[in-house]
């Protein structure tokens, strides 16, 4: 099973070369899901048909295997979350919290988006899918997307962190009725269901191996620049970028006089050193390029020329191996001897132009990358130490430390 997810900055054809991919795995014989997660939903748009919430095969005398469908978000707020507030809104009022204050307080922000991933996931583990396909809304809304999950799940975890006993335990010792131990145990269920989405949305993120994700760009320096914040803030997420794919190339010029002819000669030179910037900012990444077409690809056919022009006789599915975000090595002593040093690297790409700023917090270390930051949970041997000093160089962020002697094993 893989997911791939596509982004890129509004209007750089993200819609268009995600449904192209989809178009060539279900050519190359795999049963492929497009999944639309955009608001603006113009997927539909792309394959030429109409979509709705429920999968359904788009040229089935075409390219059998292929199907379509928009994320209908509002019905999912209505199905899965709505339930769980109402009861959560009862049981602060019924503890006394003012009703217009319960509501607000139930108000969970993110919901949709969350929600939208859930249902990706739900279509990756139960569909019958080898391949899901998704087109994501733009770059600063997927961002968000993807760090919904993990924010989340810690907000959770901390305000809730024993779930149902911890809710039961409480109530058990009251002198509630056994209807409020009962709407409190429901709320509590729910509630774990929630934290185990998380878990679980956490987990298919993670895991480089099935879910990669494609950037979008058109070769301008503008667009170019977001790309390369995107992909420090995706790495600093422990998200896998296996490609980018730079759309929009004016064709070559060669010989040609006039002024229309060095008009794309200068813009293709542009383009070109913009594109040479990125390849070094990307490390790894690949890069495909898509020619700028005189028509719109619009229907299965014209994607299918156009994932010849993207893919050829390659696999839509290959592309660089992701590596772990966070690694610790020892750098001195051995065991559990007072004077040991050790060394937390965070591998995250274009990190050494960054503004970076660090802190500890508890058990965690918050890192923050040109205002965007991830708390990186520390492994048990680092917790009983304090942070040293650190060191920044190209991709990879390393951090010292060592044992706080008022609580370092002896």
């Amino acid at each position: 099973m893989r997911v791939l997810l596509f982004t890129g900055k509004g209007g750089v054809g993200k819609t268009t070369t995600a449904a192209a991919t989809a178009v060539a795995l279900a050519r190359a014989g795999r049963k492929v899901l497009a999944l639309s997660a955009d608001p603006a939903h113009s997927l539909g748009d792309a394959f030429a048909v109409r979509l709705d919430g429920t999968p359904a095969e788009v040229a089935p005398d075409t390219f059998p295997g292929l199907f379509a469908a928009h994320i209908d978000t509002r019905a999912l707020v209505d199905e899965a979350w709505e339930p769980l507030r109402t009861q959560l809104r009862t049981l602060l009022a019924g503890a006394g919290v003012d009703e217009m204050v319960a509501d607000e307080l139930t108000v969970l922000p993110g919901v949709e988006e969350l929600l939208a991933l859930e249902d990706v996931r739900r279509a990756t583990v139960d569909g019958p899918w080898e391949v899901v396909v998704v087109d994501c809304g733009p770059t600063a809304e997927t961002l968000r997307l993807l760090a919904l999950p993990e924010a989340l799940g810690s907000y959770l975890e901390r305000l809730f962190p024993t779930h149902r006993r911890a809710v039961r335990g409480v109530l058990a010792g009251l002198s509630g009725s056994s209807a409020t131990v009962a709407r409190w145990d429901a709320a509590a269920a729910s509630l774990s269901r929630l934290a185990e989405q998380l878990a679980g949305l956490r987990a298919l993120l993670a895991d480089h191996r099935t879910t990669t994700i494609r950037l979008v760009l058109t070769p301008e320096r503008v667009v170019a620049a977001e790309t390369r914040r995107t992909l420090t803030a995706l790495a600093l997420h422990g998200l896998h970028v296996d490609g980018m794919i730079a759309n929009r190339l004016v064709p070559d010029a060669g010989r040609g006089r006039g002024e229309a002819a060095t008009w794309v000669r200068a813009r293709r030179a542009e383009q070109e050193a913009v594109l040479a910037d990125l390849v070094g900012a990307g490390g790894d990444v690949p890069v495909r390029r898509v020619p700028h077409h005189a028509g719109e690809p619009v229907g299965v056919d014209a994607l299918a020329v156009l994932a010849d022009t993207l893919y050829g006789d390659d696999d839509p599915l290959d592309g660089p191996v992701g590596r772990a975000l966070v690694a610790v090595r020892r750098t001195a002593g051995t065991g559990t001897h007072p004077e040991s040093e050790f060394v937390l690297d965070l591998h995250v790409s274009g990190i050494g132009e960054a503004e970076v700023d660090l802190a500890r917090i508890g058990d965690e270390l918050a890192v923050t990358v040109d205002g965007r930051r991830r708390a990186v949970a520390l492994p048990p041997v680092l917790r009983r130490c304090e942070v040293t000093g650190a060191d920044l160089s190209d991709d990879l962020l390393s951090v010292v430390f060592r044992p706080d002697r008022s609580v370092w094993m002896t």
